[in-house]
């Protein structure tokens, strides 16, 4: 595995950056800390072997080379295949946008059955999890049912087919974020290739009204960054109160899934630090006025190689298994034909989590020896925000 040494420093550009976007708003976990904090108190109750795992990553130091705990969190990509061919995604050039075969339900239950540290998965990868059918929602079911919260990412196309709005809420998931990245069709259209403008907002609208039946707040709409769709960045926020949703967050960054090609084209369609922070304030004043929580997602504060402290936490305390059961370090890879730990089916995750190569992979970050497919995370060995 190829490994440059990170630089410890940053630009004095970076931190000026950092402090500014140090005063907007975080996002937050739907619809409230409070309720995310009950969930996991259900869950650390419920399994007692949670509870003790739980404790024992408290009490580390969450940096070890070979931790004495099992995830907390886990990324399960239940398919690696999607209807949208996104200008800023790998999946766009993979060969009718799909890598591998869809993971079955008895290996997701495998999985969490085994993984009983888990407080919180994120049940999406690099695909559509609806694509999944009803399978996906069983996958929703099975966690919800430990008290697992469970989240995922869809971009809303297929909702409106076999009652797909209702069956997601009533999985009970516990946070649907759906990705919005234009509020005209053009521009829409042109970042998801393949996307139907008007089938995907009556989408938003379709199940955001669901959830305000039932009095619940499920959703969150996210926007990603660039320079398409710069200009509209204000106008969004009302987009995002006229198509029912309440929380709305704005990622600044392009990642470049750990590869040159996806790097140097999205760093060119990046805002980078071209981002005005006055026009964020003002957005989060307009979604107050709309009952709309504005907030703000970067890597602005980039993983520093200096202080184990400063280190990136994936490979310490959480993974993304890959719909073939294939073990990444994590969802801006995304890809295990990329970067793998390991080598082919992960049939134990806990084996493969305290083996020798994982160890090697932590002990890398540890040394600053960061591995190239994981610079764009640090300070100096990525552009922009």
């Amino acid at each position: 595995m190829p490994r440059s040494r990170a630089p410890a420093s940053t630009s004095e550009s970076d931190a000026r950056i950092r402090a500014a976007f140090a005063r907007l708003p975080q996002p937050e976990y739907v619809p409230d800390r409070g309720t995310y904090e009950r969930e996991i108190a259900l869950r650390l109750s419920h399994d007692p072997r949670c509870r003790a795992n739980y404790e024992r990553y408290l009490a580390s130091d969450r940096r070890e080379v070979e931790p004495d705990f099992l995830p907390i969190r886990l990324d399960i990509e239940n398919v690696s295949r999607c209807n949208f061919r996104c200008s800023m995604c790998q999946v766009s050039e993979w060969p009718k946008g799909r890598r591998a075969g869809d993971m079955t339900l008895d290996e997701f239950k495998r999985l969490i059955d085994e993984q009983y540290g888990l407080i919180e998965i994120k049940l999406h990868g690099m695909g559509e999890p609806l694509l999944g059918g009803d399978v996906f929602h069983a996958m929703v079911r099975y966690a919800r049912e430990r008290h697992i919260w469970v989240r995922t990412v869809s971009n809303a196309s297929l909702l409106h087919l076999k009652d797909n709005a209702r069956k997601i809420i009533d999985s009970g998931i516990n946070e649907l974020q759906i990705s919005i990245d234009a509020c005209d069709k053009e521009t829409f259209e042109t970042i998801s290739k393949g996307a139907v403008y008007e089938r995907v907002m009556e989408n938003c609208r379709l199940v955001n009204r669901y959830c305000d039946s039932l009095g619940v707040v499920r959703t969150k709409m996210w926007t990603v960054v660039q320079k398409t769709n710069y200009p509209q960045l204000f106008n969004l926020v009302e987009h995002a109160a006229d198509l029912g949703f309440k929380t709305q967050v704005f990622s600044l960054d392009l990642t470049s899934w750990g590869q040159d090609k996806w790097r140097a084209r999205n760093d060119a369609v990046s805002v980078g630090s071209g981002f005005d922070f006055d026009l964020a304030e003002r957005m989060v004043e307009r979604g107050r006025e709309l009952g709309v929580r504005v907030a703000f997602w970067a890597m602005a504060a980039a993983y520093d190689a200096s202080s184990p402290r400063t280190l990136c936490p994936w490979p310490f305390e959480r993974a993304y298994v890959a719909s073939d059961l294939r073990v990444v370090p994590c969802c801006i890879v995304g890809n295990p034909d990329v970067l793998e730990i390991g080598q082919g089916r992960a049939d134990s995750f806990t084996g493969r989590w305290t083996g020798r190569e994982y160890a090697a992979f932590r002990q890398a970050h540890r040394d600053g020896d960061i591995p190239d497919k994981c610079r764009w995370c640090y300070k100096s060995g990525r552009g922009g925000p």
